[in-house]
């Protein structure tokens, strides 16, 4: 039977891309072009709906169009859950991985037909669907090419990490002036041909994976079949009548609050089943037990963070000058600051990790940090917005925004995939990355109903937000031994 982990001789040996496995060239181009249609899209996402219709958009609202693309990410994240039970359950990581791909790319092919907001929540429903398949399942694979004790897995985690912020960099820049050349479709389209050559990489270089995650890690019992079907197909008829439901008593915005409600919800669902499952061994609670502390600081985190799509677009939009000797560069090429400073700086955060071996900070303590530069960048926000009263503001501010972000990033997230994994109950290992994934779920549900205040008063909505994180961060920065007591055997 195939296994899912390498032994530690076979993972030691594998050192075929740059000292790391064969199969991490696999997983790092499949993400490269997956994250390519992802955030190109999501550039021009808000953009399309807010601008104005004789201008090629849709005209939507621009305090619902935040939202909208708020709990679009919530919605993401949030189907990890089902795309991490289908895997652990029936097809694995690999085959989950590949089927979330193809929705992706169907989802991306609607958004590209001129069919207005009919395309365009047609198109949202399948990324959400294939992100839930695709996401958490390829950081499970990246996760199993590694043996557990292998020093190298945060510095292959973070090469893995590169990946998503090179197609993150380099979409936006295209995708931002195909939009402001050709009209916003022709942005969609490129998305779809992205997560396209993924796919075809991904088929090609397979056989690299060595079984990596390739079967069910707790398949089901050809006696539990009938039954667990019946429940999701109820579980599906439920959710479907519950939407309907919000929509016909709040519309839009009733369904967008109900999906915010959900977001939190699954999460504190998820950690009880985990916890009070016989299939959770003694030994695996008490790391699941230090995980939530670790998962509130995340939602914290990207709730912030990933309102760099949404209200810090916006800001872009409205009060920045994007004028550059005279020409007017499109407005969705701030969304590729982030990542071109990941690309910079994760080779020296990796090198770091390494050079300082078992004196680098604990997990807890780098997610404590985190936490302080992601609210300290809103701190600075709020300096911004007091200047824009004035008139449009130099890019400098975003641009030094986003440099305090991408540092609180990079101490954060590829250190959460790679403590995912370790942390994990085997039983629940994809479903535990899901978790992780629920995190920002959580975060930008929260923020989904936030950001209708953005409007109001734009500073004091920077610094509340930030001065909240900043506390948090020191919080956690305090409590990090006894977390870290809980983690024993993993750190």
């Amino acid at each position: 039977m195939t296994v899912s982990a390498p032994s530690a001789s076979i993972s030691a040996q594998d050192k075929g891309f740059f000292g790391h496995p064969r199969g991490l060239s696999t997983l790092f181009f499949t993400e490269l072009w997956e994250r390519f249609s992802f955030y190109g899209m999501k550039a021009i996402l808000g953009l399309y709906l807010w601008t104005a219709v004789s201008e090629g958009g849709l005209g939507v609202d621009k305090a619902l169009a935040l939202s909208v693309v708020a709990i679009y990410g919530t919605a993401v994240y949030m189907s990890g859950v089902a795309g991490g039970w289908l895997a652990d359950r029936v097809w694995g990581g690999q085959r989950a991985t590949f089927y979330g791909g193809v929705l992706i790319m169907c989802g991306h092919i609607a958004l590209a037909i001129p069919i207005g907001i009919t395309g365009v929540y047609l198109g949202l429903i399948f990324i959400v669907f294939g992100t839930g398949l695709l996401k958490p399942n390829i950081s499970t694979v990246v996760g199993g090419l590694y043996a557990r004790d292998d020093q190298r897995r945060d510095a292959g985690f973070t090469v893995f990490y590169m990946a998503i912020n090179i197609g993150g960099f380099v979409s936006p820049l295209i995708t931002g002036a195909l939009a402001d050349g050709i009209g916003f479709h022709a942005g969609f389209a490129v998305a779809a041909v992205g997560m396209a050559l993924g796919l075809i990489q991904y088929r090609m270089g397979r056989k690299h994976l060595r079984g990596s995650a390739a079967v069910p890690t707790n398949p089901l019992h050809p006696n539990e079949k009938g039954r667990v079907y019946a429940l999701i197909l109820g579980a599906a008829v439920a959710i479907a009548v519950l939407g309907v439901v919000a929509y016909l008593l709040g519309d839009v915005e009733g369904v967008i609050l109900l999906i915010s409600i959900m977001s939190v919800v699954l999460p504190i669902g998820y950690f009880t089943v985990m916890l009070r499952s016989k299939k959770t061994l003694p030994e695996e609670k008490p790391r699941v037990i230090a995980y939530i502390p670790l998962f509130i600081a995340a939602a914290m985190f990207w709730l912030i963070f990933e309102q760099s799509a949404s209200v810090i677009a916006e800001f872009a939009d409205s009060h920045v000058d994007n004028h550059v000797f005279g020409w007017e560069f499109p407005v969705a090429w701030f969304q590729s600051i982030n990542p071109i400073m990941i690309i910079a700086l994760a080779p020296v955060f990796a090198w770091i990790w390494l050079k300082l071996k078992d004196r680098a900070p604990s997990t807890p303590r780098k997610f404590a940090g985190a936490l302080v530069l992601v609210g300290l960048s809103f701190v600075l926000m709020y300096f911004a917005s007091n200047s824009a009263a004035d008139g449009k503001v130099t890019p400098l501010w975003l641009v030094v925004m986003f440099l305090i972000m991408t540092a609180g990033e990079l101490m954060l997230s590829p250190v959460g995939l790679s403590a995912t994994t370790k942390l994990a109950p085997k039983a629940f290992a994809s479903q535990t990355m899901s978790l992780w994934f629920l995190a920002t779920s959580a975060g930008t549900g929260v923020a989904a109903q936030l950001v209708k205040f953005y409007t109001t008063s734009p500073s004091a909505y920077f610094l509340t937000l930030g001065g909240a994180a900043v506390v948090l961060g020191a919080a956690l920065a305090v409590a990090a031994p006894a977390i870290r007591k809980l983690m024993a055997g993993v750190e």
